[in-house]
């Protein structure tokens, strides 16, 4: 059977918890070098020592993903590292869900800039030394929200659908390079994303709903282990999943 994922190293930010720390378990137990970014330096630092411990390769390296030298450096470290870069999982992101007539302009930002303007500026920090390794493979992460609209969602269902359009962008224009793209637009999965949520009723209505299907975040790591295995010259371009009993 083939494996891809050995031996790739493969960046993923947001990897303090959920679907990050889940990717980042996965894919060092399939011989992944995985690079750790996230802004909770204790998260990541546990993380990495409880991989090293179990015999794999991973580091922490401590990133805010609105700032875009904090990116840069994140990328540059790992090439200076391990020699390379194979995979950026832009995995980073934020769901303070709120209707707009609340006009929590403040969380609005958060979003743009997390979920956004932090999967450009990974996308800006990795190309450079994709484009001159004539290879590697880019994941954004969007949402089932990135596809549907729904209430109180406005903001970061537009964060998420402007995720899938620039990854298709980029898609079209990394050709010369050898370069594949993905985007993974996970449903109701079991992570942290709900404690971002600053109304409370909202997120009690939100939790009540989740809380009865979501799916464990393992899930998310195998659709992200499943696009990487695929032979360099298969592109799995689009993932879209859901728990079985979520109707929308």
């Amino acid at each position: 059977m083939m494996d891809n994922v050995k031996g790739k190293v493969i960046v993923i930010t947001g990897a303090s918890s959920g679907n990050g720390e889940a990717a980042a378990r996965h894919l060092a137990e399939r011989g992944a070098t995985v690079v750790l970014a996230a802004r909770r330096k204790n998260r990541i630092e546990a993380l990495e020592k409880e991989l090293v411990s179990a015999g794999h390769q991973a580091k922490a390296v401590v990133t805010d993903v609105v700032d875009k030298e904090q990116v840069k450096n994140l990328l540059d470290t790992t090439v200076a590292t391990f020699g390379r870069v194979d995979v950026l999982i832009n995995n980073a992101g934020l769901m303070p869900l709120a209707p707009l007539e609340q006009v929590k302009t403040n969380e609005w930002d958060q979003m743009i800039d997390v979920n956004l303007k932090g999967t450009l500026y990974g996308i800006a920090a990795a190309l450079p030394h994709m484009s001159r390794q004539k290879s590697g493979h880019i994941i954004n992460v969007s949402s089932v929200y990135g596809h549907k609209l729904g209430p109180d969602a406005t903001v970061y269902c537009a964060t998420k659908h402007a995720v899938r359009t620039l990854s298709e962008g980029l898609r079209q224009e990394v050709k010369p390079y050898n370069i594949r793209t993905t985007i993974i637009s996970p449903g109701a999965v079991a992570t942290e994303l709900l404690e971002h949520i600053s109304d409370k009723e909202i997120q009690a209505q939100t939790k009540d709903f989740v809380s009865q299907i979501a799916i464990p975040a393992d899930s998310f790591a195998r659709m992200v282990a499943f696009a990487i295995n695929e032979p360099e010259n298969v592109d799995v371009n689009e993932i879209l999943f859901r728990p079985t009993a979520q109707p929308i």
